[in-house]
């Protein structure tokens, strides 16, 4: 007899959007010497976060509060807005998940770019959405493109990032903000501002949230340091945000996860730290890459996309030559970004053992 699955989950691949160093370490039997490939932050939470954990932990017998009610107060306060116009839910790509169940059913369409985060295309496949896409332009995004597929299509979701993730690549907030103004009616924004915290100031547009066709998405996992943790938030009009109690997993933001966030909240010299940190990162990467031939791109992430000079084939023998040597990396999934591969932020150490192995990586892709 068959599992009875439903006929949609039927016709799914059993996929995974992004294999984990973990899972590569145990195909290789070794563990990485520098874990650079999946944009958490190395340098961690701030020792008061972790204070706040182990204060936290003898009460991990006590399910979560399910309304968060104390994490989006902080948040609230912290981004000057009400707390019924914040969601807060198991990180961005478990809110994604939430916003896409709301929204999307077997037909409906969903515009995003070519190459994009793929775990928001995996959870608009998994509730049978019909996915379109427009090409990057120079390695960006292009809000123009979108919005013009978005209205020939009429789709109910578009999705953008910005900054972007797996290119690094922003537009200013200006941009973004004339993206917004050009909404098609019977479509909803999905603004990705997973890295806003390393942009430039004014990349981030004013938080709006009396636009009813706008949700804006951003995380504790990169600049705060709690990835392992899965926490992050969404901010809307308040009718947006409170549909989200229909469908969410109440007790999904752990105890530990909301009294982390509220200590991390509270630490914005260690935010500024973390940034000050990851930049003078970037600027390393991107000397290594030069360095060696390649052509770093500009970034706005804890990540620098690193241009190979040649074809998707080539980068990938590059990526492979490092994995190999204990140096985890990723690189984008499609042409003609997939040129690129892509190095997180990484500790002095992390670097160095970086700039011993790329010259060798190269040799090996090239012979």
């Amino acid at each position: 007899m068959p599992f009875p699955f439903t006929s949609l989950a039927e016709g799914l691949p059993a996929s995974v959007p992004f294999v984990g160093p973990e899972a590569l370490e145990r195909r290789s039997g070794k563990r990485f010497r520098a874990r650079i490939g999946a944009n958490e932050s190395v340098f961690g939470p701030s020792p008061k976060v972790a204070a706040a954990i182990a204060a936290a932990a003898g009460e991990s017998w006590q399910y979560c509060d399910p309304e968060n009610h104390a994490i989006k107060a902080a948040l609230a306060q912290h981004l000057g807005v009400a707390p019924e116009n914040v969601m807060v839910g198991e990180g961005i790509d478990g809110l994604f998940g939430y916003a896409v169940r709301l929204f999307v059913e077997p037909g409906v369409t969903v515009a995003t770019s070519q190459g994009a985060y793929p775990t928001f295309n995996f959870h608009v496949h998994g509730f049978g959405g019909r996915l379109v896409t427009t090409p990057y332009v120079n390695d960006r995004e292009d809000p123009a493109s979108l919005l013009d597929l978005a209205a020939r299509e009429k789709a109910r979701l578009i999705y953008f990032a910005n900054p972007d993730n797996p290119m690094g690549s922003w537009w200013d907030a200006a941009a973004v903000q004339r993206m917004i103004d050009r909404i098609p009616d019977g479509a909803l924004l999905m603004l990705d501002e997973a890295y806003g915290e390393f942009a430039p100031h004014g990349t981030l547009p004013p938080l709006d949230v009396t636009n009813r066709k706008l949700l804006r998405f951003r995380t504790f996992s990169k600049a705060y340091g709690l990835a392992g943790l899965r926490l992050g938030y969404c901010i809307g009009h308040a009718g947006l945000i409170r549909a989200f109690d229909k469908i969410r997993n109440h007790f999904g933001v752990t105890k530990l996860g909301q009294a982390a966030g509220i200590a991390a909240l509270g630490d914005q010299s260690h935010l500024r730290s973390v940034v000050a940190k990851v930049a003078a990162a970037r600027d390393e990467i991107g000397q290594i890459a030069s360095n060696h031939g390649l052509t770093p791109l500009p970034s706005a992430t804890n990540f620098v996309a690193i241009d190979c000079g040649r074809d998707g084939g080539y980068a990938k023998r590059v990526l492979d030559a490092l994995l190999a040597a204990g140096v985890f990396v990723r690189m984008p999934g499609v042409a003609p970004l997939n040129r690129c591969i892509r190095v997180t932020a990484g500790t002095d150490e992390d670097l160095r053992i970086l700039a011993d192995e790329l010259p060798r990586a190269l040799a090996t892709a090239a012979g």
